[in-house]
Parts: C-alpha cells; sequence; structure tokens
C-alpha cells in the first residue's frame, strides 16, 4: 500500500536538490564577500542580534543555558532542526520504499557511505594536530547531496540514474552516520528530567501516528515542544527534528483506487452542465468531499516532505550557507595555509575518494556485491570524487565543534571554513571533469 500511493520519489529528491544546490553556491560566495568587505561589521552585528518569541515570561528562543538566542543561534539551532526534520523524513522513506528498503538494495551504498565516513575520520586523526583541532575529526564525514547532484546534473543526460541514485542513496547513509555523532558528541550537561519528557512526547508523536491521526499540526506543535525540551535537556535540538520525522505516519487514510472510485462516483452525481455562476449547495458539498478525499489520499509523511520542500531549499539552507560560509581572509596566504585548513582538505578530497571508491571496488571483487547496472570503476571513481563535497553538514559540525571555545577557536572555524569550501570546490572540479571523460568514453565504445 505505502509502494503504490508513494510513487518512489527518489527521481524527484535527485531533481528538486539540483536547484538548490546552486542557490547555496552563490549564497556562500556572498557570504565570503560580505565577511571581507566594510560591511563585514554589520554582518557580524546582524548574526549577533538576540531572537524572542516570548509568551508571559516564557521565551521559546531561550538556549539551555538560559539566555536569549542570536539571529545566528536561531538558525544553527532552530532552522536547520527543521532541515534535519526533512532529512529525517527523506530517511525514512528511503528505508520504507527507497534504495534502503531491502538488504539487497541498501548493502552497496551502506558500504560506500562507511568507506565514506571511515577514512576521512582516520586521515583527520593520522594528519590532524594535537589539541583543539581533534574536536573537528568529524567535520569530512559528509556527503552534500545537493551540491553533488548539482554537479553530477551538469552533465546532463549522459549520467545513468543508476549513478545519481547511488550517489543519493550512499549520501543519506551519509547522512544518518552526521545525526548520530551528532547525537552522541555534541550534547552535553544531559538532565533526565528534560529526557523523559521529550521521550514521554515523542511516545505520544508515536501512538498518535499509529492510531491514526494525520493532522500535520498534531506533529508540528508536538514536534515544537520536543524541540524545546531537547535544549534544556542539553541535547542538540536539531536531533529533535529527526526524531519527530520518524513519528510522522507513511501510510495514507484512504487507499489511491478507493479515492478514484469516490472521485469517479462524486462526479456522477455533479451536473453535466449548469449556467450558474454561483454553485449549489449539493455542488459545493460534492466539491468539499473531493477535495478533503484528495487530502487523505496523501501520507502526512508525503505530504510534509513536499511542503518543506521550497522551505527547506530554497530558505533555510540559503540562510544557512549565509551565516556560516563567511570566511576571513585576512592574512591569510597559500603560505600560511596549514593546519586544520589542510587537515579537512586532504581528508575530505583523499579520504573520501579512498574511502567510497576501496570499500565498494573491494566488495564487489570480492563477489559480496554486484555493480548497479550501466556503471563501471571509472563512474565509480569519479562518484567516489563527488564524495568529497562536504560543504553544508561539514560546515555544520564544524561549527559545533569550535564555535564558543574563545579566539582559539573562532580562528580554528575559520580555518575549517577554508578547508570545507576549498575540498568541496576541488572535489566537484575534479569530478565533474573526470566523470566527463569517462562517460565520453564510454559513449564512444
Amino acid at each position: 500500500m505505502v509502494k503504490e500511493t508513494f510513487k518512489f520519489s527518489i527521481r524527484r529528491l535527485i531533481q528538486t536538490k539540483i536547484n538548490g544546490g546552486i542557490i547555496l553556491l552563490f549564497v556562500a560566495v556572498a557570504a565570503m564577500l560580505i565577511a571581507n568587505s566594510p560591511l563585514q561589521e554589520h554582518y557580524a552585528s546582524l548574526l549577533s542580534k538576540n531572537i524572542s518569541l516570548t509568551i508571559g515570561n516564557f521565551n521559546l528562543f531561550d538556549r539551555h543555558d538560559g539566555n536569549p538566542m542570536t539571529l545566528l543561534d536561531f538558525i544553527n539551532d532552530a532552522l536547520m532542526a527543521i532541515f534535519f526534520f526533512s532529512v529525517g523524513l527523506e530517511i525514512k522513506r528511503e528505508l520504507l520504499v527507497g534504495e534502503l528498503s531491502t538488504p539487497r538494495k541498501a548493502l552497496l551504498p551502506v558500504v560506500a557511505a562507511c568507506g565514506g565516513m571511515i577514512m576521512p575520520v582516520l586521515l583527520f586523526c593520522l594528519i590532524g594536530q594535537p589539541g583543539l583541532a581533534m574536536r573537528g575529526a568529524a567535520i569530512p564525514m559528509a556527503t552534500d547531496i545537493a551540491f553533488s547532484l548539482g554537479v553530477l546534473s551538469l552533465l546532463g543526460k549522459k549520467v545513468p540514474l543508476s549513478l545519481k541514485i547511488f550517489l543519493t542513496a550512499f549520501a543519506v547513509v551519509d547522512d544518518i552516520g552526521g545525526i548520530i555523532i551528532i547525537a552522541l558528541f555534541y550534547s552535553s550537561h544531559l538532565v533526565m528530567n528534560y529526557i523523559i519528557a521529550a521521550a514521554a512526547v515523542v511516545a505520544l508523536l508515536y501512538i498518535g501516528g499509529r492510531q491514526g491521526i494525520h493532522n500535520k499540526l498534531f506533529f508540528i506543535f508536538f514536534g515544537i515542544v520536543v524541540w524545546c525540551l531537547f535544549i534544556n535537556a542539553g541535547i542538540h535540538p536539531t536531533i529533535a527534528g529527526v526524531i519527530v520525522a520518524f513519528t510522522v505516519p507513511a501510510r495514507p487514510k484512504l487507499h489511491i483506487y478507493k479515492y478514484v472510485n469516490n472521485i469517479r462516483e462524486s462526479l456522477k452525481r455533479l451536473p453535466e452542465a449548469s449556467n450558474e455562476i454561483i454553485l449549489s449547495n449539493s455542488e459545493l458539498s460534492i466539491l468539499k468531499s473531493i477535495e478533503s478525499a484528495s487530502d487523505k489520499v496523501v501520507s502526512p509523511l508525503q505530504a510534509m516532505d513536499d511542503d518543506l520542500r521550497t522551505l527547506v531549499n530554497y530558505i533555510i539552507m540559503p540562510l544557512f550557507a549565509f551565516a556560516n560560509a563567511s570566511i576571513s581572509f585576512e592574512g591569510v596566504t597559500l603560505a600560511s595555509l596549514q593546519g586544520v585548513s589542510v587537515t579537512i582538505f586532504i581528508s575530505l578530497v583523499v579520504g573520501k575518494l579512498v574511502g567510497i571508491f576501496s570499500f565498494t571496488y573491494l566488495s564487489i571483487k570480492a563477489g559480496w556485491l554486484t555493480m548497479p547496472d550501466k556503471m563501471n570503476t571509472h563512474t565509480l571513481f569519479g562518484i567516489s570524487l563527488l564524495g568529497g563535497i562536504g560543504f553544508t553538514v561539514s560546515l555544520f559540525i564544524a561549527n559545533l565543534s569550535y564555535s564558543g571555545i574563545g579566539d582559539e577557536g573562532a580562528m580554528l572555524l575559520n580555518q575549517a571554513k577554508i578547508g570545507i569550501i576549498g575540498a568541496s570546490l576541488f572535489a566537484g572540479v575534479c569530478g565533474y571533469f573526470y566523470l566527463k571523460y569517462a562517460l565520453n568514453k564510454k559513449t564512444r565504445k
């Protein structure tokens, strides 16, 4: 029933992410230009302004330390919770009807993602400087779906669908890994009372969904409650978005074939011709019943996922890029680039390439797994290069790793941003040209 209702949307995921990636690139460039212009002070002042939504003495946007959120905190902790809610919906969909829905489908992208997470972290730990810099070991774990698919789209119709599906699937698994890391290592001062309360609300959401509550406002309201409880519990609030997403029902109230039959019966009751400008009460009643049935045939998971695409791709992610991609190049020269910048660059470009390619290639060579249709060693190598495009989640983890630890943390964060953006651009350019060569070579044969 779920499969019939969903019409599996990985192709839609691929297409809707592409434009968002291009917008992210322009916004990131704008943020860097502003950070190195006379507007820099105004930019910093804007991001440091406090945000509040008070009801009596309660401020919805208070941090766990009791201080109000700044605009930067609001973007990273509140808006990004919506982003991770969207990611959670995508992950649930993939687990139900997508490329992760069966062990046979999931195994290859899971193996690729494991290599793409393990090798960069190991490389970071091997070549990174000891001390505070090591807090960012998880930064090179993630692959940015929007940018990587955006680069792939530049190659046009030559790209087999299997390549896009493989890239999307292992990037989704990467997201799962990043979420787990954020939950385990970027939460502090846990308060059990709030954790228990949050667990109770999550249980209420789950039971409500199982009992047939499909009202989106139910999940939005109690999702905000879970988010507030997570902030006070010391758990990073973006994790609330993922957990709440998994409670959203994936089955519609009305089967699509029953819906079609209902529509046919309703249309038969409408008059064949009418000269009236204003509908009669009976006509209005019939049309309202059709509208109500249309809402019931789409599951809350699919409806919310579709509703959030524009908000996430064109507002939340660009705002995140604008707030976090600002890099100060003051005093930076090629000779001065060192430390975290170089560590992240190498970990993303080399670690991702070696990890994704070697884990996948060796699994196929050993006979444990099979190469996807219309995919070969050369295109696998090119996709592995694109895996080095980190950006969104990498910047997010960098901010969690180095923010709020003084001047050294600010310096490390700036270096980390240089490494992430530099690696993402390098991996994207190299991946594009290598895949162009590989696909042209395949076409000539």
